[in-house]
């Protein structure tokens, strides 16, 4: 395993990779226990969160970083119910009046900016054929922009796909 500080990024999205936009997955949470967060009462797409989806990121050689709108939220709502420690958050800005070319997603310039040089992965259901040639084009660490099936949230193949990427990234 590599040090802590060499370790590449895996920036992670909640909507879409942690709960799918498809039919429920199966994976239902006790009702408000003492744990949960005033944040999330009454947010049935909670429910769709799989519980043994935390400790398969964390075996994953990198750092976990929050790259979702869900910001603090993610720390309080989700990590809980899917087994995460608080993890670090993209604090996104408020505008993004320099979005770049047509097509380049809002948060791929502002994730490059964050990763600072290190190796990464951005782990979205939004990420398109802009954002890898933009992000190709504009660094020369390794990077992987993952797109993830909304309806299907990660599964295994997108686990085999991380994992491979990682060990490839840390052999440099």
């Amino acid at each position: 395993m590599t040090s802590a500080a060499e370790r590449p990024i895996l920036f992670l999205d909640v909507d879409g990779p942690l709960i799918p936009f498809g039919t429920s997955s199966g994976h239902r949470q006790a009702a408000a226990s003492d744990s949960s967060s005033s944040l999330d009462q009454g947010n049935p797409l909670l429910e769709r969160l799989d519980p043994g989806i935390g400790p398969r990121l964390m075996a994953l050689d990198c750092h976990l970083v929050w790259a979702s709108t869900w910001m603090q939220e993610a720390n309080e709502a989700v990590a809980p119910r899917i087994g995460l420690p608080r993890l670090p958050v993209v604090e996104w800005p408020d505008a993004c009046a320099d979005a770049g070319p047509r097509g380049l997603h809002w948060k791929t310039r502002h994730l490059v900016e964050w990763a600072d040089g290190r190796p990464f992965i951005w782990v979205d259901d939004e990420i398109g054929a802009m954002d890898r040639q933009w992000v190709a084009a504009s660094r020369p660490a390794p990077s992987l922009l993952h797109h993830v099936d909304q309806t299907k949230g990660l599964q295994d193949a997108d686990f085999s796909a991380l994992a491979g990427w990682l060990r490839a990234a840390t052999r440099r």
